[in-house]
């Protein structure tokens, strides 16, 4: 029997990010597929571009589990904007780096629907290096802590 239409595929919600990566990059550089370049000594991107070309799509723009693939997917993005809240005021900046890594199996952390960024950005001309590859996480993870909520006062 079919599955519902309401439940992704995990290989195909990961396909459909990077489609939208791919269109969005297109449309901001003017070469098919061409994600920024990074040679130059200053990467050339921010958390947020990287959020806004690899994350947005499932997460929403505003991080808060609302993106324009969420309800398509068996278990909805987290409010990335909680995540701090969830765990006692304290932003858990390393299982965030290894959530988004995703080549490192992390206790607690829901099913596959999530992309292996790691990989992802290895393969791409943002991360050729172990080390290019820590530097996009890390801007990554530094923009999702901006995001966080603060506790009301």
């Amino acid at each position: 029997m079919p599955r519902p239409a309401k439940y992704l595929n995990p290989l195909l919600a990961t396909a459909l990010c990077l489609a939208a990566l791919l269109v969005r990059v297109e449309a901001q550089t003017g070469q098919p597929g061409a994600p920024p370049d990074t040679s130059a000594s200053q990467p050339p991107f921010t958390g947020s571009d990287v959020f806004k070309h690899y994350c947005a799509v499932c997460h929403g723009s505003s991080a808060r589990g609302d993106g324009p693939l969420a309800d398509r997917m068996k278990r909805r993005p987290p409010d990335l904007t909680m995540l701090a809240t969830q765990n006692g005021g304290v932003f858990p900046a390393e299982q965030v780096r290894k959530i988004i890594d995703g080549r490192e199996s992390v206790p607690g952390h829901g099913g596959p629907d999530m992309p292996v960024w790691g990989r992802a950005f290895k393969a791409s001309r943002l991360g050729s290096s172990e080390e290019s590859v820590k530097s996009v996480i890390d801007a990554l993870v530094q923009h999702i802590e901006s995001l966080q909520q603060k506790p009301a006062q």
